[in-house]
């Protein structure tokens, strides 16, 4: 049986790097991407040589439409896509600028839609394709309007595109991640008193009493990429330690 083959944007750290190594040791062949020469190194040395690691910037809109092409010399077909690439800034209205607007309209929707629009020819049929969003899409957040508008951007391509795909045999599914863990959280942009006091009033609101871990996020996007969720298309799942119930 052949090993399946995914591709992870994004995939060098954080909830990417964690899904590559929970597919890779379930046998699957697993292709990251990032931009980071230092992160893109120690992915390649953590995930070793069956993986094949591709610098690819999802700011870059020349990047994104060329994915597949660069791509396709390590793959014949993708079984999975897990689009999970993504930047978070927080400023208030009155600060933000076009140049802060823009980037993250650049990564977070931009960089996605043609990252996938890039690789449709390679996705197998069946084949199953993730996209990472966030709760911030459905909060009203202080200081977070526009990731949380990009967010939102990301969960409507998510119920549109399903429709779209299905036809084609690719399922379609998108996560919303609440408070996680991982080196996103630590490029918010914002003063360390304000980020730690944003820890604290979140982590008493999580019915968890903690943040999630990127672990966590990664077994819920394992299992959406797998063939144990073949009715799934089209969801948008939480996984947010029970904020929205707070």
């Amino acid at each position: 049986m052949n090993k399946p083959t995914v591709l992870i944007t994004g995939g060098t750290t954080g909830i990417g790097l964690a899904t590559a190594q929970l597919l890779q040791a379930e046998g699957a062949r697993v292709i990251v991407t990032g931009r980071n020469p230092e992160t893109l190194a120690a992915a390649g040395a953590t995930l070793g040589p069956t993986a094949a690691v591709l610098r690819s910037d999802s700011a870059s809109l020349a990047d994104a439409r060329s994915l597949g092409s660069q791509v396709a010399p390590h793959a014949d077909k993708l079984d999975g896509v897990f689009l999970n690439a993504g930047i978070a800034r927080f400023a208030p209205f009155d600060a933000v600028t076009p140049e802060f607007f823009d980037e993250q309209f650049g990564v977070n929707v931009r960089g996605l839609y043609f990252q996938l629009q890039s690789l449709l020819p390679m996705l197998a049929n069946p084949s199953a394709v993730v996209l990472n969003a966030s709760l911030a899409a459905d909060l009203a957040l202080p200081n977070s309007s526009v990731y949380a508008a990009t967010k939102a951007a990301v969960a409507a391509f998510g119920r549109t595109l399903a429709a779209e795909l299905a036809p084609r045999g690719v399922r379609l599914n998108t996560i919303n991640p609440g408070p996680v863990t991982t080196p996103i959280f630590d490029k918010l942009g914002l003063p360390p008193e304000a980020v730690q006091g944003f820890v604290e009033q979140t982590t008493a609101r999580l019915l968890t009493k903690r943040f999630g871990t990127a672990v966590e996020v990664a077994k819920l996007a394992r299992f959406l990429l797998s063939a144990d969720s073949s009715y799934i298309v089209g969801a948008e799942v939480r996984i947010d330690g029970g904020y929205r119930l707070t």
